[in-house]
Parts: structure tokens; sequence; C-alpha cells
């Protein structure tokens, strides 16, 4: 995939983050019990920490593009989905049986850091 992809998706899940971080904190923090505001601020840390590692992706695509780079970028994008994702959902309904999913985006995580690390490792010194 290309650096623009990565770049786009980033700051698209960035302006989703400042909508859903803004709703939380506006509208659902007197309505929801205080577990499920803990998820949905999980959930938009979460996302935040992985909208700039896919920005990251992004730039890095631009000089040392690869496939290690690419999954990276697709990984952080699935946890962002499923980990977030599936948090915001379990907060607003309360369904505990979407918490089964959740570890699903975190295992993306760590295996989009994970190959992060290995296009880092792969660029000539």
């Amino acid at each position: 995939m290309t650096a623009r992809t990565f770049l786009i998706l980033a700051a698209v899940s960035g302006m989703l983050l400042v909508i859903l971080g803004a709703f939380g904190a506006h509208t659902l923090e007197a309505r929801l019990p205080p577990d499920h505001m803990i998820w949905w601020q999980k959930a938009v840390h979460y996302q935040g920490l992985h909208t700039l590692a896919l920005f990251g992706v992004g730039l890095f695509a631009m000089h040392y593009p690869g496939r290690a780079l690419s999954i990276a970028g697709w990984l952080f994008l699935a946890g962002i989905l499923l980990f977030s994702g599936s948090l915001y959902i379990l907060a607003l309904s309360g369904v505990r049986s979407l918490g089964l999913i959740t570890p699903f985006g975190g295992t993306a995580f760590i295996i989009g850091w994970f190959a992060l690390a290995l296009a880092a490792w792969r660029i000539p010194h």
C-alpha cells in the first residue's frame, strides 16, 4: 500500500478520534455509568496512540516502503477497529460479550509494533 493511503487513514482516524473524544466528554459522561466511561476513555486513548502510529507508518513509507511496513499499517488499523471499536460499542451497549473481540485488537496492535520494528531493522545503515 502507498504512504498516501496510510496518511489518509491516519487523518480520518484522527478526525474521528476528536469527535468521539468530545462526544464522550460532553454527551456521554453524564449518561453512562463510570465503568462504561472508563471503557470509552480507554478506546479513545488507544485509538489516539495508534492513529499516531498509523501516521508514522505513512511517513516512514514515503522513504522506506516495504511489506513489513504495510503489514504494520494494516494491523494498526485493524487494532483500532477491533480494540477501540469493541470498547466503544461495549461502553454504549453494555453487552459484555463484545469484550471477547477486544483482545484480537490488542493482538493486532502488538503484532503491528513487531512488524514496524522489523521494517525499521531493515533500513539500510
